[in-house]
């Protein structure tokens, strides 16, 4: 790890849904003891407003967060990287941990199937801070 707080890296398409609940969760569930990083292969305008509105459901407020492209270098400074549905479109750094998490996009999806991406995206960062000897708070 680079350092006493492991970097995660969460990536997806857009980077307006999937990897901004992970990254949400994170620092809900990991605090201080983790460092989060957020990128999109081709980042959308704002946060989908269905992953929104299911994430205040669950006390998180994603107002005025943005996505954004991921940059080479946050790669170099992720422990772990996370994607989600970019494939080719996230290259991969030699000597890095890579996790490829299937999740539907949650984009245009009805309240009960965005509802069950988020629960499925919050039990899979718990395992991963858990991976990382972070207890979950």
């Amino acid at each position: 790890m680079s350092g006493a707080r492991p970097v995660i890296l969460f990536l997806c398409v857009h980077n307006a849904g999937r990897s901004q609940m992970a990254a949400a969760f994170t620092r809900r569930l990991g605090g201080d003891r983790v460092t989060v990083l957020t990128g999109g292969s081709a980042p959308a305008e704002g946060i989908h407003p269905e992953v929104a509105a299911a994430m205040r459901e669950v006390g998180v407020d994603l107002e005025g967060v943005k996505p954004r492209r991921f940059a080479g270098s946050d790669i170099r400074e992720a422990d772990v990287v996370v994607t989600m549905g970019c494939k080719e479109a996230c290259p991969v750094f030699p000597g890095k941990r890579y996790e490829e998490w299937k999740v539907v996009d949650p984009a245009g999806e009805p309240p009960a199937r965005v509802r069950a991406v988020r629960d499925a995206i919050q039990d899979q960062v718990a395992d991963l801070l858990i991976s990382l000897g972070i207890p979950v708070k």
